[in-house]
């Protein structure tokens, strides 16, 4: 079993009174944990994709420029992956 910590959390009361209408007699720890654990999960990937945010220089990709660039840049990879599929395994 999870070790868990008693903490005390105050919520504003209409709030309280809403998640008590929603969620059923019992479960409000449980749906309190699980909402902070998505949004936490959320928060990291928000803070990771800001860090990571300019390590890509778009003028180094000149084949990722535009839509149909892209597409053509794919299809470009998968015909030589198949060309490499049928050379090795036909």
């Amino acid at each position: 079993m999870e070790k868990t910590k008693l903490t005390p959390i105050r919520f504003p009361a209409d709030l309280l009174n809403e998640l008590d209408k929603y969620v059923t007699e019992g479960n409000r720890s449980k749906f309190i944990i699980d909402a902070t654990r998505k949004e936490l999960h959320r928060t990291k990937q928000r803070k990771a994709i800001q860090k990571a945010s300019g390590i890509f220089n778009q003028k180094d990709y000149p084949e990722l420029n535009t839509s149909e660039d892209i597409s053509r840049w794919v299809r470009n990879l998968r015909e030589e992956s198949e060309a490499r599929r049928r050379e090795l395994f036909e």
